[in-house]
Formats: C-alpha cells, structure tokens, sequence
C-alpha cells in the first residue's frame, strides 16, 4: 500500500466544514463560569494601586486576582522576564510595571460574560506614567529609560559572524551597493482567536484546553508560574483555527490555570471558559519583528561576491518571546543562500514600549531574506548582470562555506530550485549566462514588470536547542492487524499535519490509512513533540513514527499482542553560535525556495496587481501533494499582505490598527491571479521517505520579488513597505 506521496483528503476535513470539529471556543460544561481580562492599555507605566473592592462587590462575581495571586510571576519562552500579571504584591521586582498596551493587569471570574465585563470595568487601577519608549533609536540613546531596570541596556541580545577580512576584501571589490531596509510589524490574523476552558479533572490535575503549538511547553510554562509539578498540569489542544507562530507564545493559558487553580483552593470546583475579541487578540499576543538591516555588500566585475557587511536591528517590544531565536534566524539568512568569503555581522535585539515581537511564519528568514535578495537584486543591476545568473555564481553547493564557516548538511539544492523556477518564468540558459525573457509591456499608466528572489530555511531548532520528537503505536488484532492507535503530541493548527501522521503510520505499517486511530495533543497521554513550528513537524513526527512503526512491527512478529512500541527520534546535533566568529552547526536541515513575480503597477493610483507568481520549492518527498500545494500558495498570499497591504501602526507606544477594519489583510482581490507551484522532489537524506520542511519557505522571497517587480516597473526601489498605494504614489513622487 502506498499513502506517501498521495493527495488524500484530511480526514478532519468534513467536521470542520460542517462545523462539527470543536475548537477551544465551541467547549462548555456543566456549571462553567466565565473569565475576562483587564488589560492594561497603558505603554509604559508603574501601577501604584490596583482597587477590586467595587468589582468583588458586584452579584455574581467569583473572584478577581491580582499580580499578589500568582505564586511565580513570571514567564517566558527564552527568559522568565514577563509578569503573568502586572501589579503590586509579587516577589520578583519590577513587576508592578507594564511595559505595553497588552500587558496583564486582573483576571475577574464570574457567573457570565456579561457580568464578568461589567466588574472589569469597576477595577480602579492607580498609574504612574513613565516615558515612553516607542523605537530602536530610542531605546539605544545613553540616556535611555531602561523597560527592564534590573538591566544595564535595552539590548538584550547580540550576535556576531566574523568570517574572513571584510576590509580587504571591500577594497578588491570592483563594485559595492549599500542599502538600509526597514521591515514591517505583522499580525497573524488567525481565524479563530485565542480561547479556553480549564477545570480540575478526575486525577485533580490542572487542565487547560486551548490552541497552542507545543503542549508540553504549555505545561511546562503554566507550572513553573503556579508553582506546582508538571505533572500536576494537563494541556489538551483540540481543533485549531491557525497559528502561524502567533501560538508559541503564553495568552490565556496561565492565568486560566491560576483561576481554578485559586477556586479550587476555596473548594469551588467550576469549568472556567474565556473567548476572547478579536480586538483583545490584536493587542493581547505578539507580532512579527520589525527590522532595520543596513547592508554593505561587494562583489568582482564577473559577479563573485566577496565580501558582506550587515547590521541588524530587531525591535523586540516589552519582553523577549522567542526573540533570540528569531535573531539568530536573521543573522543567517541577511547573506542568502550564498558562499560569500567574507562576512561581518553584527545582530541586536531590543526592548522598546510596543508590543512584543515573536514567532511568525518564516521566523526571521523574512527579514533577513528581504535585505539579502535586495542586495543580490541591486548588484545584478550594477554590474548589468541577469539576476539569476549572478545568484547561479554565488549559491551554495555541498561543500560550500555559510557564514557561519561550516558546511550546511548534505543535500544542497538551490541551485536546482533556481534553475526550475527561472526555466519557467521564461528565463533560457545561453552560452553567456542566463537570459531574461523579455520586458513585459507597458499600457499607458500601467506599468508591468518582474523580479526574482530565492532563500533557504532551516528545519527544526537551531543552534544547539534540544531537538527530539516522541511517538507511541499500538498494533491491535490477532492474525492481521485489526487497528493501529498512534499517539503523537504534534499540534495540528491547520497545515494538516495529523493527517500526514496518519499516512506516515499507514505506509511504515503497510495497513490501510483508515486502521489508524489518532491520539493527539494531550499531555495526559502522549510525549513530547516539541513545537508544530520552524517547519519542523512533518520532518520530525515523521522520523518518530516510522521508529515506532518498525519497533512495534518487530514485537507483532514476534507475536506480541498488542504490540506497544514507543520512539524518540533525535536529529544530529546543532551547535551555538561561538560568541566572537559566530562559527557553528546551525541546523540540521534546510529546504530551499526561489519565486519570480510578474505584476502591474497604475501609477496614477499606486495600486499593485500581482499577476503571477512561480514557485520552486524542494520539499524532499511531498507527503501529501494537495497539501503541500495548499502551504505554498497560503505562505504566498500571506506574504502578499505583509508587502503589499498589512500597514501595522504604533503610535508612542499605542495601537492604530486595533481591528481587522484598520489592518488590511488581503482580500479576494489582492491575492495573486495565478500561482504556479513547482513542487521538487530531492531527497533529504535524513527526511521521512526523504521529506523535508517547507510550510515556512515559499514565504520568504516574495517581498523582494515584488519590490524588484517594481523597480523594473517604475525604475524606483523601495526600501521598505507594506507597498501600500500613498508609499508607491509618494515614492514615484506624485505626492508629498
């Protein structure tokens, strides 16, 4: 039987189209009460005084806690450094301080919404406000107000790549560009916002049902702040209405911990429900990063690279998230997918007064991905070079330097992925190099053109994370196999990884697909899988399940019934950045991705039409073809918002943009018209049936396709964006 490599519907598919499937929102029990939060709508301030008599006076009202109701307030994914709740009475200092619109402030349980709403707004909280600081060059002035005080800077993050001599080599270069770039803030705008029940269940554990992306992370997060054992916490994922990253991080499933944790104690026993607005969503969890990266990249006259300097800037807002991660992501990925002999990077994180950033598709690459391809893209243009020719004299190989000075692992193929998207763009390979089909015609105001870019992205943790993934199968039956009952943690938030689970146990066991029952995402019963991000999932689930396949197949043949076999897959490791050369193993995968865009620009408006889209994109093995095809053109439109129309305002630390009315994400009419997915199939050496990662990578190229798009188009670079029609109208100079 073959399942790998066949597009099979996703057996989740007709519960969640006739609304059957439960997500966190559609759960309620017997006796539950209701949960809202105050925020605390203020960017930078200490609070002198929290008043909850009035709250707790009105009918109705069960509890309201306070930062002096949580036994460890703190919390963080890197560093502890966010309180669950902000106020007066906790131990740690410096929590009585919120540091962004979306900080915590009271948790009010009560009989209903309605009253729970109503007592939140009779919460009399006493401010003093501090200065606010609203962005990177604030936040880096001597004289700065420190966010966190217990800190010597608002930095909390660098790192360096020092590879080769960048001044001598600066000086055999024939021709240099420098550009600075500044990428946007981005929210993720998943479908369904974040909500959860928590209760006490029958082992009297903790239990939180929510979305998330790593339920042992959760768990782990919401003891550590309660104070009370993992075990003692139960995190159940059901079905999810998106992620993109926007679940790595804490919203509310700590203090739903801490309310029945609290009620409990007074021997009160009630399931505690919290949906929260899409308003509430906007401010209450983190954004992309925006970046500023200045550049400084030479190469010889016959387009070999030879040196790249580059600074990077990472607005973190209040607290630190994944930042770290996503910094090192960027470090990497500000030099593309090239060998280039000489690198000097400096990369730097830093607090300021707005919301946080974190996790979010790409995870770096993005940011890092924009500034590199601009400079491939502007030194094409230098040297009158085609733009995939000088990229097919600088990508890597096997074999090749990274920045990082070592080799990235087996398996190199850019180069194809290139050649594959360039060939049908309509590139043609000559004698002298590759040649651009011809310009697209102009008409009248509109004006048509076409850029390229390509980028790589790791798979799994970077830089020396632990990285493993656990599965558990039990084979059913007497003479043939009956059913399988596969148990895997792996959060399924809508790429349709627990179907790709279900067709790896399937083709590992050489049963039907329809035998495999699916145990998913609780930590009561199944291991750790580390998070459903950094394109991770399928790669690493796949590994593990065919481990445990093979295990439990040896025991059925050994006439064990059930057979019971469990497996932990850990990938070779990864190795941290040294501190001075940034010499390491970053990763232990990567896949690659190349896009060429063709659009129209009216200039007397400034609107942008995408035209097309082709997309290369190696994916190892496609497990499931619709699937992956599904991912590519999702991570396409989504890129298509962030350059194009998601225009995410903070103003002095305050939220513009607080509703989807405000933030234009893309509609029907602003998506491309075609796309064309070019699905590679190289094998990963290490990958499940060969399979790679790829959910994140077409992502990553867009934005600087589009903008040298543009720039054939009108003869005019754009530095930053979104490309929104008063940025393109101001910089082709119609207005001021």
């Amino acid at each position: 039987m073959a399942y790998i490599g066949q597009s099979i519907p996703r057996f989740d598919v007709k519960d969640k189209s006739t609304g059957e499937a439960l997500y966190p929102s559609d759960f309620n029990l017997p006796d539950q009460v209701y949960m809202k939060i105050l925020f605390s709508d203020r960017p930078h301030a200490i609070i002198k005084d929290i008043d909850t008599v009035e709250a707790e006076a009105i009918q109705g009202v069960l509890a309201v806690y306070t930062a002096k109701d949580v036994p460890v307030n703190e919390y963080g994914l890197i560093d502890p450094d966010q309180p669950v709740l902000c106020g007066p009475g906790s131990s740690k200092p410096y929590t009585d301080r919120v540091r962004f619109v979306g900080d915590q402030v009271a948790v009010v349980v009560a009989e209903t919404e309605k009253i729970a709403d109503q007592a939140r707004k009779k919460i009399r909280v006493t401010y003093e406000d501090l200065p606010v600081v609203a962005s990177i060059e604030e936040a880096l002035k001597e004289d700065a107000v420190l966010l966190h005080p217990e800190r010597e800077t608002n930095q909390f993050c660098h790192y360096q790549i020092r590879k080769g001599d960048v001044d001598v080599a600066f000086e055999n270069c024939d021709v240099i560009v420098e550009g600075e770039y500044h990428t946007p803030v981005q929210e993720h705008a998943y479908l369904q916002p974040e909500a959860g029940i928590a209760y006490i269940d029958s082992q009297d554990r903790i239990t939180v049902v929510v979305a998330g992306q790593w339920t042992h992370e959760d768990q782990e997060q919401i003891a550590h702040s309660l104070d009370v054992p993992a075990e003692k916490v139960r995190v159940i994922y059901p079905a999810i209405g998106g992620a993109f990253g926007g679940r790595e991080d804490m919203s509310i499933q700590i203090v739903l911990g801490l309310a029945v944790m609290r009620l409990h104690e007074r021997g009160i026993d009630r399931p505690i429900k919290i949906i929260w607005s899409r308003e509430e969503s906007i401010i209450g969890h983190h954004k992309r990063h925006a970046y500023q990266i200045q550049a400084k990249w030479g190469a010889t006259k016959d387009g070999k690279i030879l040196a790249a300097e580059v600074d990077v800037y990472a607005d973190g807002g209040a607290y630190i998230l994944t930042s770290t991660k996503v910094l090192g992501n960027a470090i990497l990925q500000c030099t593309g997918p090239y060998e280039i002999p000489n690198v000097h990077v400096n990369g730097n994180a830093i607090y300021t007064n707005n919301i946080p950033g974190g996790a979010f598709r790409g995870f770096g690459g993005p940011q890092g991905a924009f500034g590199a391809e601009m400079q491939m893209n502007k030194l094409a243009e230098a040297l009158e070079m085609d733009p995939v020719e000088i990229r097919m004299r600088n990508l890597i190989e096997d074999g090749s330097l990274l920045s990082t000075n070592t080799s990235p692992p087996k398996g190199v193929t850019i180069k194809p992925v290139m050649t594959a998207c360039a060939e049908h763009a309509g590139w043609q390979k000559t004698e002298s190099g590759w040649q651009a089909p011809a310009p697209m015609q102009n008409s009248g105001v509109i004006k048509r053109g076409r850029g390229t870019a390509c980028a790589f992205k790791n798979v799994g943790f970077s830089y020396g994370a632990p990285e493993s993934c656990h599965a558990k199968i039990e084979i059913h039956g007497e003479g043939e196999i009956e059913r399988v009952v596969l148990y895997h943690s792996g959060a399924d938030v809508g790429q349709g990884a627990h179907s790709a689970f279900k067709q790896f146990a399937a083709e590992s066991l050489d049963v039907s697909v329809g035998k495999i029952e699916l145990v998913a995402s609780d930590t009561a019963h199944t291991g750790d899988s580390g998070s459903s991000s950094a394109s991770r999932m399928t790669f690493m689930a796949g590994n593990s399940i065919r481990g445990a396949a093979e295990k439990a197949l040896e025991k059925w043949r050994s006439e064990e019934r059930p057979a019971i076999a469990e497996y932990t897959y850990k990938p070779p490791p990864t190795t941290s950045l040294d501190p001075v050369t940034g010499e390491c193993d970053p990763n232990i995968s990567y896949g690659y991705v190349a896009e060429t865009v063709e659009l129209e620009v009216d200039t007397e408006t400034g609107e942008i039409c995408l035209l097309k889209v082709y997309c290369a994109d190696d994916v190892g093995k496609a497990i499931n073809p619709m699937q992956v095809v599904g991912q590519i053109e999702g991570a396409i439109v989504q890129a298509a918002g962030y350059t194009l129309t998601e225009n995410f305002i903070q103003e002095d630390g305050r939220l513009v943009t607080d509703m989807l009315s405000k933030y234009m994400i893309p509609s029907v009419k602003d998506i491309p018209l075609e796309v064309e997915s070019i699905v590679l199939e190289m094998a990963e050496p290490i990958g499940p049936f060969g399979a790679r990662g790829m959910a994140e990578m077409p992502y990553l190229p867009l934005a600087p396709a589009i903008v040298q798009a543009v720039h054939e188009a009108t003869g005019v670079w754009f530095h930053d964006f979104p490309l929104t029609p008063e940025r393109v109208l101001r910089g082709l100079g119609k207005i001021k």
